[in-house]
């Protein structure tokens, strides 16, 4: 490709809304361009690394047997409806009825349809297994769309869906699954690791999220670098402390002016955090029997030098959302805002739900519902119960590990696929059957399996670009070579070289963006760095009296002279180097289950 003839405008300014590498440097090397908060469209050099990315899925996909199909994004209200997730999900889900008033909504992923569709085709076992994917448009309606493609509103994602009789065929086909991610993570250029997660509104037995570490990743990543127990911070555990072995003391009321805090409390009293307890107010989104949304206060209690983990709590109680309680709600159930506590509430109002450590440990220092007062040895059974005791705080780097208790480190990530184990929670709602060899029917055992593409892109270049552009790795660049031509009115063979050497590697089959423009040197130099191919080839007059050209390694730096009559092996030579350093990734084990 000419780059007189290419469609594209490189800025040398950083925009002003983009904060993070990915976001400035897909819009400086035009690539992509804003349409609206979150809404982006591709450039021609952006939309080669789009279909590249999205080919490396297809072979992958192709691989473990995956068989490509299109669903709609535009998706009736029914079928939502019988998964009970029209219901379930918020403002996230993009609403619209047509011109005869039927619900209808922009697909935010397909379960619904998907196992509609093959309810309707599947009838009989000798049909199972099989996986459908697909690399289509969907929609989430975001608050704060951030981080250019990382997250966005509008975004492009293969999404797959296995179907077995069992979970014991789910069970074998998840690693093929697992493996093939890893795959395509290393063909992309991308190092990842993969971590348990919150099966969130996917549902499901279990989850993985691959996740590339980066400091403007929006997940907390525990890791254990003794034992290798990796999980985000939503699910993570840890072995907590085995608290002191005392005898219940009498509860006692003391006056703590101005201790709000945890802190403050703790340095009033000369105590550490460890022996407080402390009180989190929410209100949660939950069902009734009928199956309806109806709101519920909850009282969350934690020891005090540990943070509440909201995941965790969710799911302890099955709540749809969460969000913190207004002083007018706590005040009306007895607490006060600042000095709560379980004591003397009015427990019919409110689900009480306590951390597993806080109901073992001794004489701890609480709220006692009025302001400036706290009471001494409050003890879990004589002066509170709990409606729930779980696990319900949250990992964090320096907490022991749960498998081996060495310490636990935190790193910030973005998530860039996800794996589920859904089970039967789609086919049972959505009549998804099929009959045995008894002719006796079951649920269809489900798999999804997530990869979005925009993000991947970005997050290659979070971890692959420097002060002067995008590195990319060869497999997903947008062409191969840049071939600079320094050529100037004064010398036309410069011109003559560097197109013959145009056409000798795009016979060749080698993806070449040539740089043909009447630019100065400079802007052409800037330009190939911002861009970022692996390979620059540039063509100048003192090189051609030599017989030779200059070839620069993007992500190296280092450079080499080629012989002009020589230029397609010497091009072909580099290319094979680029492509053995992406073979060369390290690449994690996948589980046995």
């Amino acid at each position: 490709m000419r780059m007189s003839k290419l469609f594209f405008q490189t800025l040398r300014e950083v925009p002003a809304d983009a904060e993070i590498a990915s976001h400035q440097l897909l819009l400086r090397a035009s690539l992509v361009r804003q349409v609206a908060a979150g809404i982006f469209e591709y450039l021609p050099l952006g939309q080669r690394v789009k279909q590249k990315v999205e080919q490396i899925m297809r072979e992958e996909m192709n691989a473990i047997e995956g068989q490509e199909i299109t669903m709609p994004i535009v998706q009736p209200a029914e079928l939502w409806q019988r998964s009970g997730r029209w219901y379930e999900i918020g403002d996230d889900m993009a609403r619209f009825k047509d011109r005869n008033g039927r619900d209808y909504c922009l697909g935010m992923t397909h379960e619904e349809v998907i196992t509609d569709l093959v309810a309707q085709t599947v009838n009989s076992y000798r049909q199972l297994p099989f996986m459908l994917y697909q690399i289509q448009t969907k929609f989430r309606d975001e608050p704060r769309p951030r981080g250019g493609l990382i997250r966005v509103r509008e975004f492009t994602m293969k999404d797959g869906y296995s179907f077995h009789a069992d979970f014991r065929g789910l069970d074998d086909y998840y690693p093929r699954v697992y493996q093939a991610y890893l795959n395509i993570y290393q063909r992309c250029g991308l190092e990842v690791i993969a971590v348990e997660s919150d099966t969130g509104m996917m549902g499901g037995t279990m989850a993985h999220e691959f996740m590339a570490l980066t400091p403007v990743g929006e997940d907390t990543i525990i890791i254990c670098d003794h034992c290798g127990y990796k999980a985000n911070r939503q699910v993570a555990t840890f072995r907590k402390p085995e608290p002191p072995q005392e005898e219940p003391l009498p509860l006692e009321e003391v006056h703590t002016p101005g201790a709000h805090t945890i802190a403050e409390l703790a340095a009033f009293l000369d105590i550490p955090e460890s022996r407080t307890a402390k009180a989190v107010f929410l209100v949660a989104e939950v069902e009734d029997e009928e199956g309806q949304p109806r709101e519920q206060f909850v009282f969350a209690v934690v020891r005090g030098d540990m943070e509440l983990n909201e995941t965790k709590l969710a799911n302890a109680i099955k709540a749809r959302h969460l969000r913190p309680a207004r002083p007018e709600e706590i005040q009306a159930i007895g607490a006060e805002p600042g000095f709560g506590s379980p004591i003397g509430i009015q427990r019919d109002r409110v689900l009480v739900v306590v951390d597993d450590l806080v109901a073992r440990s001794p004489n701890l220092v609480a709220g006692a519902n009025k302001p400036d007062t706290h009471y001494r040895n409050v003890n879990y059974g004589r002066d509170f119960t709990a409606d729930i005791v779980a696990d319900i705080v949250a990992a964090a780097a320096g907490y022991p590990c749960p498998v081996c208790g060495h310490p636990l480190r935190a790193e910030r990530g973005v998530e860039v696929g996800n794996i589920f184990k859904l089970g039967t929670k789609y086919s049972k709602a959505m009549g998804a059957t099929y009959l045995d060899e008894k002719g006796e029917s079951h649920p269809i055992v489900m798999g999804c399996y997530g990869i979005g593409t925009g993000r991947l892109i970005a997050s290659v270049i979070e971890r692959s670009h420097d002060e002067q552009g995008i590195i990319w790795p060869v497999s997903i660049a947008p062409y191969h070579v840049a071939l600079v031509s320094l050529a100037t009115s004064k010398t036309p063979e410069v011109a003559e070289a560097a197109d013959a050497i145009y056409q000798q590697l795009t016979q060749a089959g080698i993806e070449v963006l040539y740089d043909d423009r009447d630019e100065r040197a400079g802007v052409k130099f800037n330009d190939a760095d911002l861009i970022g191919l692996p390979v620059r080839l540039t063509v100048g007059g003192r090189g051609l009296k030599k017989g030779v050209v200059e070839l620069k390694f993007r992500r190296s730096g280092e450079s080499r002279e080629i012989p002009v009559d020589d230029v397609v092996a010497g091009v072909q030579a580099a290319l094979d180097e680029e492509w053995a350093w992406i073979r060369s990734l390290p690449k994690e084990e996948v589980p046995v289950s």
